[in-house]
């Protein structure tokens, strides 16, 4: 099959969130899950059940990165 993506096809790609605090800073120093998934859905549905907790260890808001393309940024946790 002829790769479109010259060697970076959609096929592998990764899935990950990205912790920050109130003011969007990455949030690098505290023992949080460093999940990989394989599509955006299930990243999604693993937001959906770990939220809380990652609320209740100081994580503010979230950012989606597929490889290092941002899907979408500054999500905030806490319930409008």
């Amino acid at each position: 099959m002829f790769d479109w993506f010259g060697g970076k096809g959609r096929m592998g790609m990764t899935w990950r969130w990205r912790y920050e605090d109130a003011n969007g800073a990455e949030m690098t120093d505290r023992a949080l899950p460093s999940e990989i998934f394989t599509s955006q859905s299930d990243a999604e549905s693993w937001l959906g059940e770990s939220w809380r907790d990652l609320l209740e260890n100081g994580v503010e808001q979230v950012t989606l990165l597929e490889e290092d393309r941002v899907e979408y940024a500054g999500m905030s946790l806490r319930p409008a």
